[in-house]
């Protein structure tokens, strides 16, 4: 009986730990050039990104700033925050795949994984085909 009660403690920690991992994404991070701020969240056990702040968040003639680049013309005149760039990423072996990265700069959308380091630090990388042929950027935890 003490074997069994020592395993399901056991097994409570790890599936603890695990979820914990699972949910670390959640919150709002700050790109390396301190230029937008993220604020990720889960919806239907998958998770999300959207842009919540801007350095810049006017154009120059003082009206917000528009997803101009977006390959759909009907979306070109949505505000840059409130739009959503990370879509359908899920948690497996510490890490969230299988999403993807709208880049509202270029237009385009790669596939996506993000890692995270540390609780203060995620690595967001997208590419094309396979994640060797992508870009790495570093993302950090905004703490009030």
């Amino acid at each position: 009986m003490k074997k069994l009660v020592f395993f399901a403690c056991i097994l409570c920690l790890c599936t603890s730990f695990r979820y914990k991992a699972d949910d670390s994404i959640v919150g709002t991070w700050i790109n390396s050039k301190g230029q937008v701020h993220l604020q990720i969240y889960k919806q239907d056990n998958k998770y999300y990104g959207k842009i919540i702040w801007l350095q810049s968040p006017n154009q120059p003639n003082g009206m917000p700033k528009v997803d101009k680049n977006n390959p759909d013309h009907s979306l070109r005149t949505q505000p840059i925050i409130g739009l959503v760039i990370l879509r359908d990423f899920t948690y497996r072996d510490e890490e969230w795949t299988s999403g993807r990265i709208y880049d509202p700069e270029s237009g385009k959308v790669y596939r996506g994984i993000m890692k995270m380091p540390d609780d203060a630090t995620l690595n967001m990388r997208g590419y094309i085909g396979i994640s060797l042929l992508g870009r790495t950027e570093t993302w950090k935890r905004v703490t009030k």
